[in-house]
């Protein structure tokens, strides 16, 4: 398992999804403004992470994306594991047996087991625990116009017909 720029990003928006769990569905565009994140990058990793459950998708007006179960049931190795490719076993280089091979393996061992610790949950209240708050994003009203008040009537006192405005000609002459 490699940790790239992908996963962090993935970890990221997927934190995001977990501080706004009890709103509705959060649109990628959203999380793409918020945190700088190319939005045809973003799609890519949230593919991904449907493909593994870990999202659901709700499309339409109002869609987006929600966490696919609780958020303390999901760690970081779920997150990193649905994101990246599987790490490639080389055993041989030159047909000579890398030496370092038992290290790397078992330090690849060690940090698999530490992201299994780390939930989604707990980094969300470390981002609350910071001060971070959730600003509800307002639903946009597409479509819906706003309805017009009526005007107060006009009141004049010009003639309103042909026959009305040459009584008020021979009045006057």
């Amino acid at each position: 398992m490699r940790l790239s720029t992908r996963g962090r990003f993935a970890i990221t928006a997927m934190i995001d999804l977990a501080l706004r769990e009890s709103a509705q569905p959060v649109p990628l565009q959203d999380i793409a403004l918020r945190h700088r994140i190319s939005l045809s990058y973003l799609e890519q990793v949230f593919a991904k992470l449907r493909q593994h459950g870990l999202v659901e998708s709700t499309r339409g007006p109002g869609g987006g994306y929600t966490l696919g179960f609780r958020g303390d049931s999901i760690t970081v190795a779920d997150i990193i594991g649905a994101i990246e490719e599987p790490a490639e076993a080389s055993t041989t280089r030159d047909g000579v047996q890398d030496m370092t091979q038992d290290l790397w393996a078992a330090l690849q061992t060690t940090i698999v087991a530490h992201m299994k610790t780390i939930t989604l949950k707990s980094l969300a209240e470390e981002q609350r625990a910071k001060g971070f708050q959730v600003q509800e994003r307002k639903p946009a009203k597409k479509g819906v116009l706003q309805k017009i008040k009526p005007l107060a009537p006009v009141r004049t006192n010009a003639p309103n017909s042909v026959f009305a405005l040459a009584n008020s000609l021979a009045l006057r002459g």
